[in-house]
């Protein structure tokens, strides 16, 4: 009897009229989505192009079940939800055993930890940027403080990731937008190996790159609606007051070049000078870049935000030209093809929360469960590289969830964003 559930089948049992879930980056196919039903024999011929030996198929969401598998190919059909999916031959085997409750107990206290070192960070950034205009010189003090200890996690350590803050010691309240777009700049550093001292300059200017809005009307910057011409062309002004600013404050030269250049476009579409590409500095298409990406997450209006899946599709189907696509390709491996702060539905039909992605396994990351015999403040938290037999099916937004399940997940309407060690780091599993 054919199982309804998503199963994995080899791809040349792909015909047209199968819903297919494709576990590739956006880089990796040109397809608009991961998953969606195969329309002609053309997609089936591309698929095969992307090097992928096994697909899973979603047999309620398909016309057609799989071709009969070639008599000289056995393959082996494996339903996600069994624990001898095909991704169980591949994935690392602890070399030491640790029960599952001690496990959960050594993440709890790893992402507790993480949250009190990011409300503590939160709260001086804050300070920092307020403070920018009245005591310049205590305020860079304080950012020269946190930036250091960020870069030193980040370029020192050895796997760091970016987890999602969705715990019980901190709420929207501590979000922060310039130490989001620090945190995730500084992952970048990471990723393309910057020298300390280029991390340290592009920590500052991540922290302070919207210091000029300090002379910009809250009317303007808390405005839900669409700009008008004139209010636009106002707001714009606040790279080059930013900049003025960093000047005034002693900040170095370049830390102002970056500043006045974080909303410039590759295209040329961006302000105040309208550069492109290479004309700008290297640092600052970085903070475009971050910048970019967590307008789209936590906009003023919350109805028009995406989600972190959702934003990073959006770049780089739509927004390609507007950045360094190196950088673009650099920033969805450093979150993974589910990004902390994602809702994800697994294949067992469980909803989750995606707190933290795994460095070395993108689509296997960490995810706190919803689990109603588990308490809200003590939630199930899984690691999907130690449950082979479980799958992300679909990324959602949170109206798509069941109240219930909204309820207990609990997602933030800010996504906050902090750097710390890999949890991976509290397994005695090797990455």
């Amino acid at each position: 009897m054919q199982s309804n559930q998503p199963q994995f089948i080899d791809v040349s049992q792909l015909q047209v009229g199968m819903y297919v879930h494709l576990d590739l980056g956006w880089m990796d196919h040109p397809f608009t989505l991961s998953n969606f039903k195969v329309k002609d024999e053309e997609q089936i011929s591309i698929i095969k192009k992307t090097g992928l030996k096994k697909v899973r198929y979603d047999p309620k969401r398909s016309d057609c079940a799989p071709l009969e598998i070639p008599a000289n190919k056995p393959i082996e059909m494996v339903s996600v939800e069994t624990n001898k999916s095909i991704e169980a031959t591949i994935e690392d085997k602890p070399t030491e055993v640790v029960s599952k409750n001690e496990r959960l107990k050594e993440l709890h206290h790893a992402i507790n930890e993480c949250e009190k070192k990011f409300i503590n960070t939160s709260n001086i950034a804050r300070q920092a940027t307020r403070n920018i205009l009245t005591d310049p010189k205590a305020a860079v003090e304080q950012a020269v403080l946190i930036v250091n200890d960020m870069v030193d996690t980040a370029l020192m350590e050895g796997d760091v990731a970016v987890h999602a803050l969705n715990g019980n010691r901190s709420s929207d309240a501590n979000y922060v937008h310039p130490l989001n777009v620090t945190v995730l700049a500084l992952l970048m550093a990471k990723s393309i190996e910057m020298s300390k001292e280029d991390a340290r300059l592009l920590g500052l200017a991540a922290l302070f790159h919207d210091i000029g809005k300090a002379e910009i009307s809250d009317k303007i910057l808390l405005k839900k609606e669409p700009l008008t011409k004139s209010e636009q062309t106002h707001y714009e002004q606040h790279s080059e007051i930013g900049a003025r600013m960093a000047q005034e404050a002693g900040l170095p030269v370049r830390i102002g070049k970056i500043i006045l250049q974080h909303h410039e476009h590759a295209d040329g579409s961006g302000y105040p000078k309208h550069l492109r590409g290479e004309q700008t500095d290297q640092l600052a298409r970085l903070v475009a870049l971050v910048n970019g990406y967590d307008n789209l997450c936590n906009p003023n209006n919350f109805a028009t935000a995406k989600t972190p899946y959702e934003a990073l599709a959006h770049m780089y189907a739509n927004q390609r030209t507007k950045y360094d696509e190196s950088l673009l390709k650099r920033l969805i491996k450093s979150l993974g093809i589910y990004p902390p702060g994602s809702i994800v539905q697994l294949s067992t039909g469980s909803y989750a929360t995606v707190i933290s992605v795994n460095p070395n396994k993108p689509l296997r990351p960490f995810v706190m469960l919803h689990d109603p015999l588990s308490s809200r403040h003590e939630p199930q938290i899984l690691d999907l590289r130690e449950e082979p037999g479980i799958n992300i099916s679909a990324c959602l937004r949170p109206n798509q969830l069941p109240l219930d399940v909204l309820d207990y997940l609990n997602p933030r309407k800010r996504i906050s964003y902090f750097m710390d060690a890999d949890l991976s780091h509290n397994n005695n599993e090797p990455t």
